[in-house]
């Protein structure tokens, strides 16, 4: 039986706070302090520029691509980590339209995350191939597909309701079509189980900071199933994606596999507190995470019905992400109102309340808490109050 008391003790929580907000941002891992503060010690501050042989840092990418691909079905050396997620999903995208080279359409849907949709516009524009981007409503995606679709492009989690997409069902539905699929794992990964390798999936990209509690702008990952890669002319042919990088060719060269998706430098520190985050997982199935996490959402929806409240996630836990979102005309001034009695969720425009479940923290008190600072919210109108509108630059 997983010990969720002692995952939620790996981590530095302020106390008084019930933190709902782990879809955006996971809380600070406690052994991150150290580590970070090793590195910068001992290995960056006593090493110099020996580190990257002496202390790993160049292997960093894989490595941590091999722990993110266990909780994500993918087999070892399918995973890179650095860079941005908006970086990676460029990648992506890319080379998927050179697997379906006869094709002209990227179908995506509106539960995708705005910037998705903006770097496909971004790349399709640059391409300038008479490539176009169909964007429909997340219901009507699988009787949208064709023989023309190129690449189906989904983030498997609405980021605004937590709608859950049905990734063999849709991967399946593309293949049989002769189309590509990219998925975006920013809010599954972590969350609950996904199985790439069993679905048969061809990329997918995601952050770390949200789920996977790497830090604020932690590195996102990439995934490209086995037999593709080596058929991949990455669209950005970084100097750590080249076969030889110290020989310093001046053409580039891919590097076997999922290393020539390498870009850059490897964000060092920031690896290094991911690495402490993932080291939480070591001891927990995503299948015993899933299931705490359909009990407290379930608890919370229980109480928000009780409080009359529009649920906008669906009801059916099994089409739902780990996040439930409530609608509200004064959603945002509501949100502040509990973030200044100490529940911290947050609020996407134009009226979602979101409150994130991480089961590796969050327990059946914070929900319990939760609600009964929702409840004298709404009851008693504590939102209506005129500094509760006024909009941060994050909302």
């Amino acid at each position: 039986m997983v010990d969720f008391q002692k995952t939620r003790d790996a981590f530095d929580l302020p106390e008084g706070i019930v933190y709902l907000d782990g879809n955006s941002l996971g809380p600070l891992p406690r052994a991150a302090t150290a580590r970070v503060s090793a590195l910068l010690r001992d290995e960056w501050g006593q090493r110099l520029i020996r580190g990257w042989n002496e202390a790993g840092w160049m292997a960093q990418p894989g490595r941590t691509g091999d722990r993110i691909a266990c909780l994500i079905g993918a087999a070892p050396d399918t995973v890179t980590v650095g860079d941005t997620l908006s970086i990676r999903l460029h990648q992506a995208l890319h080379a998927a339209l050179q697997a379906a080279p006869d094709r002209r359409e990227v179908l995506t849907c509106s539960g995708n995350f705005p910037s998705d949709l903006y770097i496909a516009e971004g790349l399709l524009r640059t391409l300038d191939k008479g490539h176009t981007l169909r964007v429909v409503p997340p219901q009507e995606v699988a009787a949208t597909l064709s023989d023309q679709t190129a690449v189906l492009m989904l983030t498997e989690v609405d980021y605004r309701t937590g709608r859950l997409h049905d990734m063999a069902r849709l991967t399946r539905a593309a293949h049989n079509l002769g189309a590509v699929t990219v998925w975006d794992l920013a809010h599954s990964a972590g969350a609950l189980p996904v199985d790439l390798r069993g679905t048969n999936a061809d990329f997918a990209v995601g952050c770390t900071y949200k789920y996977l509690n790497g830090g604020p702008g932690a590195p996102a990952f990439l995934y490209v199933r086995p037999d593709r890669a080596e058929q991949v002319s990455p669209a950005l042919p970084g100097w750590l994606g080249h076969a030889a990088p110290f020989e310093f060719e001046p053409s580039y060269r891919p590097a076997p596999g999922i290393s020539r998706m390498r870009i850059g430098t490897p964000p060092v520190i920031a690896l290094a507190a991911l690495e402490t985050a993932l080291d939480i997982f070591d001891d927990v199935a995503m299948s015993d995470i899933r299931a705490r996490s359909i009990t407290l959402s379930e608890r919370f929806i229980a109480g928000a019905d009780a409080l009359g409240l529009q649920l906008m996630s669906p009801r059916d836990p099994a089409r739902r992400g780990s996040q439930v979102s409530i609608a509200h005309p004064e959603g945002y001034a509501m949100m502040q109102a509990l973030i200044s009695r100490g529940v911290i969720g947050d609020f996407r425009a134009p009226d979602l309340m979101r409150f994130g479940f991480a089961p590796l923290y969050n327990t059946e008190a914070d929900i319990d808490t939760a609600l009964a600072h929702l409840s004298d919210v709404v009851l008693n109108r504590l939102w209506d109050n005129p500094a509760y509108s006024v909009r941060q630059a994050v909302t």
